[in-house]
């Protein structure tokens, strides 16, 4: 299943595993997903091939991932009962912290290069347990068990900005590093990725999308599934539930003409269809995000 997850920011202020443990395919089977907000991934266990922007990056133990809000990526691991994937998961909604950051404006730029910007590479790579977050996410993990609701906002505006001054560091000193993508090997769904990229606002027509790309149908979706865990089908639709989400939230485009520019001529099923997905209808989405962006006036409001 391919899917879009949405943070309440009603009920979670931030979303936090420390140090996850799968050992098999049954506890853990990647899927293309995205997210309201920021994740930030660090592998300690593991290793594997991560799916972002039609292109892939080898994973392993020392690599931190950064997905940005609505990036639909996926994260394929080789579960081996003698490797097991250990991870670390950071995911909150960036907007509910971003008013902490006014006093640092060095600060302040980094934060929102990291969410807003087209980065130069999802991953950092070859990253120690010394390194000072770690030490952050395990004093965070000791605290969650004992803080009270309204404690919070405070434990973790703070957390956040302690991991990002150790991150920004972290970046700044990597950033001459060399990425494994200029020498990896092409993912065998990167080709089908990019043409669906081009197309996933008409209607999906398998036997064109196999002759353009010199493949049977049946092997062109047998293929697709192996590599991602996720049928065509599926990744068309969350691709087009991400392009909707950034619309809604982006500009004031009536529903009815984001349907259209996504590929859904109906406006009706068009609705279902995100409610489906997403619990709300398109309307009460964009009416929930107007209230929600009051949250963001201050530490104090």
């Amino acid at each position: 299943m391919t899917y879009i997850q949405s943070l309440d920011l009603n009920r979670s202020l931030l979303d936090f595993a420390y140090k996850r443990k799968s050992t098999g395919k049954d506890q853990y089977q990647g899927t293309f997903h995205a997210h309201q907000g920021i994740e930030i991934l660090v592998i300690h266990e593991g290793k594997g091939t991560l799916i972002l922007n039609q292109k892939s990056y080898e994973v392993a133990s020392g690599t931190l991932c950064v997905f940005q809000p609505y990036q639909l990526h996926h994260v394929q691991m080789d579960m081996q009962p003698q490797t097991p994937f250990v991870r670390t998961v950071l995911h909150f909604e960036p907007s509910l912290y971003e008013a902490y950051f006014n006093k640092w404006p060095s600060l302040m730029a980094f934060f929102k290069h990291i969410h807003t910007s087209k980065l130069p590479q999802p991953c950092l790579y070859n990253l120690d347990e010394p390194d000072q977050f770690h030490a952050l996410f395990q004093s965070l993990e000791r605290k969650r068990s004992t803080l009270s609701k309204k404690d919070e906002l405070e434990e973790y505006s703070l957390f956040i900005l302690q991991f990002f001054h150790a991150f920004k560091s972290i970046w700044e000193q990597s950033s001459g590093q060399i990425s494994p993508s200029s020498t990896r090997k092409v993912h065998q769904a990167e080709r089908i990725l990019v043409w669906l990229e081009g197309h996933y606002t008409e209607p999906l027509r398998l036997k064109q999308m196999a002759a353009e790309l010199h493949l049977s149908p049946y092997h062109l979706s047998h293929l697709f599934k192996e590599c991602t865990g996720s049928s065509i089908s599926d990744y068309v639709t969350a691709r087009r539930m991400q392009q909707a989400m950034k619309l809604l939230t982006s500009t004031d485009q009536a529903v009815a003409r984001i349907a259209e520019a996504i590929g859904v001529t109906n406006c009706s099923y068009f609705c279902k269809l995100f409610k489906t997905h997403f619990g709300v209808t398109p309307h009460q989405y964009r009416k929930q995000l107007l209230n929600w962006s009051g949250v963001t006036a201050g530490p104090h409001s």
